[in-house]
């Protein structure tokens, strides 16, 4: 152990002895219009790990031997690139709220999953995979927008599932103008970017296993209002500038579903992107969920789901195009074929949307084109689902808590899904 730590560090004198030419950035960063990563392009099959810091936890939920087979197998697959959620927000024993939380009470913080965060990070980071990371999220199933504007004393969010999503949406939509609400949020932000992991002493702003600060899982003004679309785009970019001045090192990104989450306003979703503080463009796509394919006919609506998506892909690489940035698509699911949940059920319809996603990447990679990457929603890996719905102690796979537990994660026994995932990787290198 002790000639191991020696030569490596002989290896990093020599590293800072080099000149600065030979050296290459680490940080993965834009460049006209294209991702590099140690100064290469970069582009990526990722996923979405939403639950990959309270797996890394000692407490509730955690689970590190997981974890790293997790992380692990992932990697074999050429997966390297994880979107997770920093932590939940709010009280426990909610339904249809992910748990443990991190952030119980404002300002008030949950150790155990600061650990899991400084564990997965450091995990990742020794296999060289990098990690986007967002803050806040406009949905109940982790707190965000609702819990920031309990915090401010606006009174009890509702409950989608309890109180309809009219109620909750109007609800939310005054995030976007609370002073209050955003203080609160702009004081984690500053506690979490200028954390030090624990495990390895290196501060979060110095660590290249970020690849970006996300503002938040799927920000909206939720209303058609001008002034209130105004303080939306105010409040973003008072976030990015925020983690910008604190973090030099890395990119900040939106975590917008793009059009679908700006009401359909170009001029709103342009705004948000142009920002100079905002690095890349997101977009998220959810055939299903928008009425392109239906529970009865997943395959039979396949052709029109791929139709439509290029569609509304093609409409993001324009303003790609515009502000000379790389595009993401970073979330986009397909359900399991008849519907259903369990792990044993096929993905055919599945397995041709996510083909079909893939292989727009990479044309785009050979063309040097500005559609760098996407994260299919979600890893599910080694899970076995008890429950339709969570309950507390099931595994977490990548439904969050108020979706039906299978509905779209992807399990490491789903063989074909992960051939074509290694397949679309292999052709543009990992």
């Amino acid at each position: 152990m002790k000639n191991t730590c020696f030569v490596g560090f002989l290896l990093g004198v020599l590293l800072m002895a080099l000149p600065s030419s030979a050296q290459t950035n680490p940080f993965v960063r834009v460049k006209d219009g294209q991702f590099l990563r140690n100064d290469k392009p970069y582009y990526y099959v990722g996923t979405n790990f939403w639950f990959g810091a309270i797996l890394g936890s000692e407490g509730q939920g955690g689970n590190r031997l997981r974890l790293c087979q997790e992380l692990d197998f992932m990697k074999s697959k050429g997966i390297n690139n994880l979107r997770v959620l920093v932590g939940a927000d709010g009280c426990r024993n909610v339904p249809s709220k992910v748990e443990p939380t991190l952030q119980t009470a404002a300002g008030e913080y949950n150790d155990t999953i600061l650990a899991g965060l400084d564990f997965l990070l450091d995990e990742m980071h020794k296999r060289d995979m990098v990690a986007v990371l967002y803050l806040n999220n406009s949905w109940e199933w982790s707190g965000g927008y609702g819990f920031y504007l309990e915090q401010a004393g606006e009174g009890k969010a509702p409950l989608p599932s309890v109180d309809g999503w009219p109620a909750y949406m109007d609800f939310v939509k005054k995030f976007a103008q609370s002073k209050k609400a955003h203080q609160i949020f702009y004081d984690y932000v500053k506690f979490i970017v200028g954390r030090t992991n624990r495990y390895n002493g290196r501060k979060y702003v110095d660590d290249p296993t970020i690849m970006s600060w996300q503002i938040g899982n799927e920000p909206r003004a939720f209303s058609e209002d001008a002034k209130i679309k105004t303080a939306f785009a105010k409040w973003m970019a008072e976030t990015s500038a925020l983690i910008k001045g604190m973090d030099a090192n890395h990119m900040v990104s939106t975590g917008s579903e793009g059009l679908h989450g700006c009401e359909y306003d170009a001029a709103l979703l342009e705004k948000i992107h142009a920002d100079k503080n905002i690095d890349y463009i997101n977009c998220h796509l959810w055939p299903y969920n928008w009425g392109w394919a239906h529970e009865k006919t997943l395959l039979e609506d396949l052709d029109n789901s791929c139709k439509k998506a290029k569609e509304y892909i093609d409409k993001h690489l324009v303003l790609a195009k515009k502000l000379q940035k790389p595009l993401v698509m970073e979330e986009f699911g397909y359900p399991r074929d008849g519907f259903r949940f369990d792990k044993n059920a096929s993905t055919k319809a599945r397995d041709g949307f996510y083909k079909y996603v893939f292989g727009l990447i990479v044309e785009d990679s050979q063309n040097k084109g500005l559609f760098a990457g996407c994260n299919f929603w979600a890893w599910g890996g080694f899970a076995n689902p008890q429950h339709t719905n969570w309950k507390v102690g099931d595994d977490y796979t990548g439904d969050p808590a108020q979706e039906q537990q299978g509905l779209n994660s992807v399990f490491a026994s789903d063989y074909t899904t992960l051939q074509i995932i290694s397949d679309m990787v292999n052709r543009f290198g990992r």
